[in-house]
Order: C-alpha cells, then sequence, then structure tokens
C-alpha cells in the first residue's frame, strides 16, 4: 500500500463532533525530479485576488438558495391553487392533493426541511452552541452514563427489564396466532449452537451479543411492524426501485426491444448494475459514501462497543457489496484480529449489495423487505459473529487512527466512468457462476436421478433430497406447515447456488399461488444474502488480494464465516415470522406483481 494510496478521510466520526475531514496532503505530494528545470505553476488569477474568490463564492451561494427558496414558493403556490380547485372536486386522483409525503408537495417539504436543518446544524449551531455543549454537559454525562451502565447489577438489571418487555410485546403481537410463537425457535437453537460451538465461551461478551440480536428485533418492529416506519421503508424501497428501474432505458438502447422486453436475464436483468455502480462511484468521489458509512459505523460503536474497522464495514454492507466494503478499511485489514477478520466476512455474507437489488425486484420480491433485512443484519452480523468467535485479542486499530479510503479518480467524470467500468467483472462474474452452478447442480440431480432409477425409485434428486434438510429449519423459522416444503426448497437453492436463482423461483411460487404471502415475506428475509458457495471464493480471494499476509487467518475462519452469515439471515427471518401480517403481505405483493405486470395468486 503506497503512501499516496492511503490517503483519506481521518475517522473523526467517533470524536466529539463525528466530522469527517480529510488529513493535509502537502506532505505526499509529487516532488519535481533532480535537476528539472520545470517551472512552478504561475498563480491564478483566484490566488491572487482572495477577496474577490470570496465575494463570488457567496454570491454563487445566495443565487443558489435564492433558485430554492423561489421554487419552493412558486411549487408551495401550485400546491394551494391544486388544493383549492382540482381537489375539491370528487374522484379527482391528482397525486398533489393532500399531503403526500412520500412523493408530491409533501416530500419537497421533507427534503428542503432535512437540508437546511443540517445546514443549520454543521454552520450555525455545531460551531457556537454543539462544541461547548458537548464538552461541559453530554460528554462528562455519557462518561457517568457508561460507567454506571456497565456495573454488574445494572447490566444484569437492563438485560432483565429488556427480556421481560420483549417477552410483554410478544406475547401481544402474537394473541391472535399462537403458531407464530414457533419463530421464536430458531433465534434460540442458534443462540444455543453459538454458545456451544464458540471458540472460546469464557471470552463472549453477552452484553454485545444481547445488544445486538436485541436492536435487530427492535428494528424488524420498526421497519415491518410499525405503521410509519413500514410506510418509510415501503416509500424508500418503491423509490430504490423507481431508481433501479431508470438502468432499464441503457439496456433498452444498447440491447434492443427484443433482449429487454422478453426478460432475457443477462440482458434485461444484470445491466442495471452498471447503473448502480456508476452512481455509487460518484459518491464515493464526492465523500458522500464515506460520511454515511462513517456516521453508522459510529452508531454501531456506539451501541454494541464493537471495534472501529468491523463497526464501518458492518455499516458500509447495508449499501455495498461483500468485496467492495472491506475497501474502505484496506489500509488496516493487516492489523485486524482473528475475530475483526470474521465479523468482516459474516457482515458480507448476512446481507446483499444495492448493485444487485434491481435483480431481486424483478423477480417478485419486496423493496422493503430486501433493504430492512439489510439493515437488520448490521447489528446482528456483529452480535452474532462475537458469539460464535469472541474477541482474545486486542485490536490495533482506534477511532483515532483509522482513515477511510479515498477515492483514486481524478474527477467526477472519471469516477463515473470507472463505476461502470469496475461492474463489468460483476455483472460477467454473477453470469459465470449462475451459469457453472446450475449447470452443476443439474448434473447432480441427473446423477440422483439415474441412482434411484436403478432401484426402482423414481422423482427424486439431489435438490430434494438437499431441501428436506432444510424443512425443520424453515418450520423453526415460523414457516406454516403447509409451505415448508416449498421454502426450504428456496432456501436450499439459494444455499448451493446463490441468491439469484433462488429469488427466481421464490417469484415463480409467488405468481402460482403455491404459497402464502407471509411465508414469501419470511423466505425474502432468510435468503437475503450472499451466503453462497461462489460468494465464499470470491470474499477470500477479495480479501486475501488487499492483505495476502494474513490470507491462512482468512481461509481459517471463512466456513465459519460462511456458516455464521446465514444464521443471521435465518434469524431477520424468524423475526419477520413474528412480526409479519398475511393481509399487509397479500396487498404488498399484489402491488408488486401488478407493477411486473403479472398476475399475483397467492393463497388466502
Amino acid at each position: 500500500m503506497t503512501d499516496t494510496s492511503s490517503i483519506g478521510a481521518i475517522n473523526n466520526g467517533y470524536e466529539t463532533d463525528h466530522e469527517l475531514s480529510i488529513p493535509e496532503t502537502e506532505q505526499f505530494k509529487e516532488l519535481p525530479p533532480i535537476g528539472s528545470t520545470e517551472k512552478a505553476p504561475k498563480p491564478s488569477y483566484w490566488d491572487n485576488n482572495p477577496k474577490v474568490k470570496r465575494i463570488v463564492k457567496i454570491s454563487l451561494y445566495v443565487f443558489l438558495h435564492l433558485v430554492v427558496v423561489g421554487y419552493f414558493s412558486y411549487a408551495t403556490y401550485h400546491y394551494h391553487d391544486i388544493t383549492n380547485y382540482e381537489c375539491t372536486w370528487s374522484g379527482s386522483t391528482n397525486p398533489l392533493c393532500g399531503i403526500n409525503f412520500c412523493s408530491g408537495y409533501g416530500m419537497l417539504v421533507l427534503l428542503l426541511g432535512f437540508i437546511y436543518l443540517g445546514l443549520f446544524y454543521f454552520y450555525v449551531f455545531k460551531d457556537t452552541v454543539g462544541r461547548s455543549l458537548y464538552r461541559n454537559y453530554l460528554s462528562p454525562i455519557s462518561k457517568k452514563w457508561h460507567s454506571f451502565t456497565r456495573t454488574r447489577i445494572v447490566s444484569f438489571a437492563s438485560i432483565a427489564l429488556l427480556l421481560v418487555l420483549l417477552g410483554i410485546f410478544v406475547f401481544f403481537e402474537t394473541r391472535d396466532d399462537r403458531q407464530k410463537l414457533l419463530s421464536l425457535v430458531a433465534p434460540c437453537f442458534f443462540i444455543l449452537c453459538g454458545y456451544v460451538f464458540s471458540t472460546k465461551r469464557a471470552a463472549i461478551q453477552w452484553r454485545v451479543v444481547i445488544t445486538g440480536i436485541t436492536a435487530q428485533f427492535l428494528l424488524g418492529i420498526i421497519c415491518i411492524r410499525w405503521e410509519v416506519g413500514r410506510k418509510i421503508f415501503e416509500c424508500l424501497g418503491n423509490k430504490v426501485a423507481t431508481f433501479l428501474g431508470y438502468g432499464t432505458d441503457g439496456a433498452l438502447f444498447v440491447f434492443g426491444d427484443f433482449l429487454v422486453d422478453n426478460d432475457v436475464f443477462a440482458f434485461a436483468i444484470l445491466p442495471v448494475i452498471f447503473f448502480f455502480s456508476f452512481f455509487i462511484s460518484i459518491l464515493y468521489y464526492l465523500g458522500a459514501m464515506q460520511w454515511v458509512v462513517i456516521k453508522l459505523g459510529w452508531i454501531l460503536q456506539s451501541l454494541l462497543g464493537t471495534t472501529v474497522c468491523e463497526s464501518v464495514t458492518a455499516a458500509a454492507n447495508i449499501f455495498l457489496g461483500m468485496s467492495e466494503s472491506p475497501l474502505l478499511i484496506r489500509p488496516y485489514i493487516n492489523k485486524l484480529t482473528k475475530s475483526e477478520i470474521h465479523s468482516i466476512m459474516v457482515s458480507g455474507f448476512a446481507t446483499v449489495s444495492g448493485t444487485v437489488l434491481a435483480a431481486y425486484l424483478s423477480f417478485g420480491a419486496s423493496a422493503a423487505h430486501l433493504i430492512t433485512s439489510s439493515v437488520m443484519a448490521a447489528p446482528a452480523t456483529l452480535a452474532i459473529s462475537k458469539l460464535y468467535m469472541p474477541e482474545t485479542e486486542e485490536s490495533q486499530t482506534t477511532s483515532e487512527s483509522i482513515e477511510l479510503e479515498k477515492s483514486q479518480d481524478s474527477s467526477i467524470l472519471d469516477a463515473a466512468s470507472s463505476g461502470a467500468s469496475n461492474a463489468v467483472p460483476i455483472v460477467l462474474g454473477i453470469i459465470a457462476n449462475i451459469v457453472a452452478f446450475v449447470a452443476f447442480v443439474a448434473f447432480l440431480n441427473g446423477l440422483v436421478s439415474w441412482l434411484g432409477y436403478l432401484i426402482g425409485v423414481d422423482d427424486i434428486d439431489f435438490e430434494w433430497i438437499f431441501s428436506k434438510l432444510f424443512i425443520p429449519l424453515v418450520w423453526a423459522m415460523g414457516v406454516p406447515k403447509d409451505d415448508c416444503d416449498i421454502i426450504a426448497k428456496v432456501v436450499a437453492t439459494k444455499t448451493i447456488i446463490n441468491e439469484f436463482v433462488a429469488y427466481e423461483r421464490l417469484g415463480q411460487y409467488i405468481e402460482s399461488g403455491q404459497i402464502t404471502a407471509r411465508s414469501a415475506g419470511i423466505a425474502t428475509f432468510a435468503i437475503c444474502g450472499f451466503a453462497n458457495p461462489s460468494s465464499l471464493g470470491i470474499l477470500i480471494g477479495s480479501l486475501s488480494a488487499m492483505a495476502p499476509h494474513r490470507r491462512s487467518t482468512i481461509t481459517s475462519v471463512a466456513f465459519r464465516a460462511f456458516i455464521v452469515g446465514s444464521i443471521v439471515c435465518f434469524v431477520s427471518a424468524s423475526f419477520a415470522g413474528i412480526l409479519l401480517q398475511e393481509d399487509d403481505e397479500r396487498t404488498n405483493y399484489n402491488v408488486i406483481m401488478q407493477k411486473l405486470g403479472r398476475r399475483n395468486a397467492t393463497k388466502f
């Protein structure tokens, strides 16, 4: 790793003001060759006239704000005009009628409100009041609270109270359908297995484990059961689906109507990955992605007490893929402990990348469920990974020393171009792995079918045998008995092939009405992760390339991380089994299938 490539944004997100900043780069500037007669560049007009530069800069800012205020004023006038005239007619279907916070005038109010509140905080409140408020009041209170809650008696009392409150909630949540209590079997079983198969039971920090799993369940309540939270994530999911849908225009231009309109997978679905990678690369160049990740990582570290690198990577995996998120901490992978490497790999296996969401949505998956699953997995990956492989070493990275990788692109156009180009190996890798693993499973099916034929047993193949192993698991996640066989096949497909094929088959079962809507929702959570054989090889290869000296450690924890990553998805699915409602899920999938131009016939 060269000095130049390691220059990044200092992780001051864990400091008092939680501000992302860039270190001075003067010492890293390239020196001219010895004996060179190259003259220093002449200072520009702006360098010679800093006051003029400042005036022009302020004038541009004022002009921009005036444009925003003018636009908002006219939008308000237009909204008021429509509300007083067109919306008073009976049967009006204008989406601008009423305050619609997911689209229309209400969303504009929210966006501008968040933007100007952020500007007020960073440019006014933080410098004038925030720093002194934190230093004189919040920081001392936080330290005292931290010391108080870390005492043994208070910790036990807090955990007991938390478990009692969760028990009360689950009791009332399942009062109309006690069968939902079966969804608690899987989490309890996996926690027990974690204790039994832990690498060092005495080192398990139960506060981290319980806090992380509780946070996972609370996020599920907010995103699935709480009506406001559910509407927010439904809105977010719809916006993501709409945004990714614009990638289809590029695919139509390049590949034509025939291949795209007939949903040929390689030409209609996968090209959206180019568009999303293009967009993420721009955000990465601007520093927006690092800023979001550092804030979420700070939240996870403060909540769970995990180390910086694993917290940042867990947060990054909500948006990025298992190979991209470790790039943020690439200079420090050589310094990570064995438990930290295990945790980072678990985070990769337990989530999916935003680049592939469009493919899952095209098969009929719920965008809200996919986003919710990734959010729920963030604290759970840290908690469950620390259960199966507790920390036994001292971390060599701290919040004061870590720097996030900075984009190496020279301009925003360079970032956009490289982002689209970087998606090429991703797309080719997906195609290659699907072709190879589907063919290999077909070979195994043929072999098992032939062996069965020789003894007079028909209608049996490898997938049928393997899926039977997952029936107890999906039953323990709360899937109704009548749907266990089909959902087990879906989970088995994801485990031995990948989640692309699993979501494609799940969509077929939803469309044909062979499973209930709630079972489809549970399955969506259960297979929302990269834990499959091909991803195992990809993650080992990518991490080994970033830290060649740690290859032996990476390979030694890889399979355990693969299993634990799958467990995180199964625990999320179990909590979803408690919280999902059949009527809500049926409505959700009806809307999805209508958008896809299909007929949803999920069982009533």
